[in-house]
């Protein structure tokens, strides 16, 4: 997509705008929406696809449409235009440009799209791209020293022949629950490490989790919300650890997807694909 005819039909937009309060943060939290001509369009599921494909052809002839996707963004429209994202409403009259993030999970629903698109792109700039509320004391960085790690304190899960994904998560997170499922489909192992985002409760349900006789299994029946028994035995101060490599990394959100090869991280929800894709990085010189 050729940006600078991008950016001067949203600058025509402008002069039709109600109000333009458009936030500008390196990778902040954008607080408003380019507002743009209204158009109304039909609530018909079928033909909103279509309906607001219409609409931004008519208000931005030379943008280039690759895909559009209305699901699971609040009411908003995902366009991808080539290499570029923006966002529009399912009644075509606000146009967003800027990152979009889901503030239940953390995760930053642009950079998963982004990630699609070019696997190596989100590794390359996660330093400068999360957004600062995830950020309380220190900077999320591209790549920690999985080495600082201890043995324990981990749950294995998964193929155990593939390649090896290091997941901090809370077991009463809703996208960490989601994440198992498209871990399973990528068909990586995995490495959970258990750290207590939402208190007290999360860190008893992590204690029994992992001092359960069967750890994998129990982890799959606490995302299920099965009652798990509880181990007066157990030495827990693996959790300890866990919270405190993730403090100080700056992980103050779940989940986050490590790379155990080298590091490399990644924070929120991910599919499938984009989770192989970043298991199993490109190589320099491949085709």
């Amino acid at each position: 997509m050729n940006f600078s005819n991008f950016k001067s039909e949203v600058t025509s937009l402008k002069s039709r705008a109600a109000a333009i309060t458009l936030a500008v943060a390196s990778g902040g939290i954008v607080s408003g929406l380019v507002a743009a001509s209204f158009i109304s369009v039909p609530a018909n599921a079928a033909g909103l696809l279509q309906d607001v494909r219409t609409a931004i052809e008519l208000r931005l002839p030379k943008t280039p449409i690759t895909s559009l996707n209305c699901k699971g963004f609040g009411g908003l429209c995902e366009v991808v235009s080539e290499k570029t994202l923006f966002y529009i409403d399912e009644r075509a009259r606000y146009l967003f440009v800027g990152r979009l993030y889901d503030m239940e999970s953390r995760a930053d629903l642009t950079a998963a799209k982004l990630l699609e698109l070019n696997p190596d792109l989100l590794v390359a700039n996660a330093k400068r791209e999360q957004p600062k509320e995830s950020q309380p004391g220190n900077r999320t960085p591209a790549k920690v020293p999985v080495s600082e790690l201890p043995k324990q304190g981990a749950v294995h899960w998964g193929n155990k022949s593939g390649p090896k994904l290091i997941v901090f998560s809370d077991f009463a997170c809703s996208y960490c629950k989601r994440l198992t499922g498209e871990l399973k489909k990528a068909g990586v192992h995995v490495e959970e490490r258990p750290i207590s985002i939402f208190g007290a409760s999360s860190r008893k349900l992590a204690a029994q989790v992992l001092c359960a006789d069967d750890p994998a299994a129990a982890l799959h029946k606490a995302y299920s919300g099965a009652k798990l028994k509880s181990s007066a035995r157990c030495d827990t101060k693996s959790l300890d650890a866990n919270e405190a490599f993730a403090k100080k990394h700056g992980f103050s959100g779940t989940p986050v997807i490590v790379r155990a090869s080298d590091g490399a991280v990644i924070e929120g929800f991910r599919e499938a694909a984009q989770i192989r894709a970043f298991a199993i990085p490109k190589t320099k010189g491949a085709r």
